[in-house]
């Protein structure tokens, strides 16, 4: 499948990213199929191959998120913008460490509230034995 991304290029602290399309599987800093153009974020300077990034978009390339909304602020294409967020991986982790700490104390009064129910019934159940006796 093929995507429209961003590579990221230019000095520390200066970037600047290249629109290029290549295989969604591939690394955006090797080889790609074509340059369509740059956008510059410090000087918020944006040349693009409008023609050339229709043409891919009519053979099946998708654009990533922030390429998308990028395109629709330029006005090459029509559609509501994307919402693009990355999730890192910390913290997933650390969410998933406080939902299951959370759960615990609740896990914990559920115990607490069957174990009296279990105790009288398991007491009925003697008072019966002992009545039928």
């Amino acid at each position: 499948m093929l995507r429209i991304k961003f590579s990221r290029k230019g000095k520390k602290n200066q970037p600047f990213f290249r629109i290029i399309v290549l295989e969604k599987s591939k690394d955006p800093f090797g080889d790609f199929l074509e340059d369509l153009g740059y956008l510059n974020p410090l000087t918020k300077k944006t040349s693009l191959k409008v023609d050339r990034i229709k043409h891919w978009i009519s053979q099946g390339a998708q654009p990533t998120g922030s390429v998308h909304n990028l395109l629709i602020k330029e006005g090459v294409i029509k559609a509501d913008k994307v919402k693009v967020t990355k999730i890192h991986k910390k913290k997933t982790e650390q969410q998933k460490t406080k939902k299951e700490k959370q759960e615990k104390p609740k896990n914990e009064e559920k115990e607490k509230e069957k174990d009296p129910v279990i105790k009288e019934e398991k007491k009925q159940d003697k008072e019966e034995l002992q009545d039928k006796s």
